[in-house]
C-alpha cells in the first residue's frame, strides 16, 4: 500500500481509530461523571500526551523494538491491564460508596486526572503496537517515512483531542441528568464494567 495512499485515505483511517470505543474513552467518561467535566479535558489531554509520547518514540524507533519483543510487549499488556482493572474496580466501589449521595464531588473520581489519561494512553498496548506497525504503511506517497509518520502522529493526537473533548462536553450538557443520584450510580457501575472489560480485552490481547 505504501506509495499509493493520500492524505485523506491516511486521515480516514485516522478517524475512524479515534471514534472507535476503547480504553481512553471510557477513563475519559469515568472522570467526567464522577468528578466534573474540568477533570474530564484533563484526562483528555493526558491521553494526548502519551499519544504525542508514543509517537515521539515511533518516529525515532524505540517503539518498533517494543513491539517486536515479546517480553516488553507483555509488561506493556499487563501493565495497562492492571491499571484498567483498578480504575473498574474503584467505579464499581464509587457505585456503592455514593449511593446515598446526591451530586457529583471531584473527590469521588480519585487521582489526578491529567495523570489517570496519561497511564492510560502509555500501557495501552494497541497504541504500542500500531504506531511502529501499521502507522508507517499510512506515510503518503512523496513524503519521507519518519516526516510522514510525525504528521501522522500530529493529525491523530488532533483527532484525538477534538473528538474525546466534544465528547466531554457533551457529558456536561447533560450534567443535570448524570446528577440524579440513580443515574449516577448506573453509570458508575456501566463505565467500571466497561474499564474491567477492556482490562480484561487488554490482558488477552495478542501482538
Amino acid at each position: 500500500m505504501r506509495g499509493v495512499l493520500t492524505v485523506p485515505y491516511a486521515v480516514g483511517i485516522l478517524a475512524a481509530l479515534t471514534v472507535v470505543p476503547g480504553p481512553d474513552m471510557a477513563v475519559a467518561t469515568k472522570r467526567a461523571i464522577a468528578a466534573c467535566w474540568q477533570d474530564g479535558l484533563k484526562t483528555v489531554g493526558g491521553v494526548t500526551a502519551g499519544l504525542l509520547g508514543w509517537g515521539l518514540l515511533t518516529v525515532v524507533g524505540l517503539a518498533a523494538l517494543l513491539a517486536a519483543s515479546a517480553t516488553a510487549y507483555t509488561i506493556v499488556k499487563l501493565s495497562g491491564a492492571a491499571f484498567l482493572l483498578v480504575l473498574g474496580i474503584q467505579a464499581l466501589l464509587h457505585s456503592r460508596k455514593h449511593a446515598a449521595q446526591s451530586g457529583l464531588t471531584t473527590s469521588s473520581a480519585g487521582g489526578n486526572p491529567w495523570r489517570t489519561g496519561l497511564i492510560s494512553n502509555l500501557f495501552n498496548p494497541k497504541i504500542a503496537v500500531f504506531y511502529p506497525g501499521p502507522l508507517p504503511t499510512l506515510v503518503p506517497s512523496g513524503l519521507v517515512p519518519q516526516a510522514g509518520m510525525a504528521v501522522l502522529v500530529l493529525i491523530h493526537t488532533a483527532l484525538t483531542l477534538v473528538w474525546l473533548a466534544s465528547y466531554v462536553l457533551l457529558l456536561a450538557k447533560a450534567r443535570a441528568f448524570f446528577e440524579k443520584p440513580a443515574v449516577r450510580r448506573a453509570m458508575h457501575r456501566i463505565t467500571g464494567v466497561v474499564l474491567i472489560g477492556f482490562g480484561s480485552k487488554v490482558a488477552s490481547s495478542q501482538p
